[in-house]
């Protein structure tokens, strides 16, 4: 047997085993809800953390390649300049969905009773 195809069925198994749980306590439903409404809102907060967090370390290493860029080439500052406000845009956007998405976990009900 391949490596890839024992990897893939070992993680069935575990995705299977992580599943299986969510069938077991169908009473306890109610309570339950504020569990989930709670997790979602400590996972927003930590998505929003984490994608600000690299989304400021990838802008300042762009902003860091294209100043040294510009400082050994100054003819073609114009062509950088274009290229890192587009890369800056680009970056800032994916920050912007996640906090789209968490501040919809945070204030509309996610998972209606």
């Amino acid at each position: 047997m391949s490596r890839r195809f024992l990897f893939l069925s070992a993680m069935m198994v575990v995705g299977l085993g992580l599943v299986s749980p969510l069938h077991a306590q169908e009473a306890a439903a109610t309570a339950g809800r504020v569990e989930i409404v709670r997790w979602s809102i400590i996972t927003a907060g930590f998505a929003l953390a984490i994608a600000a967090s690299f989304g400021a370390m990838a802008q300042g290493k762009g902003v860091s390649a294209a100043v040294e860029g510009i400082a050994r080439n100054p003819s073609a500052a114009g062509e950088i300049r274009g290229n890192l406000i587009l890369g800056l845009v680009l970056i800032e956007s994916l920050v912007i969905y996640v906090l789209l998405i968490s501040l919809i976990l945070f204030f509309v009900k996610p998972f209606p009773s």
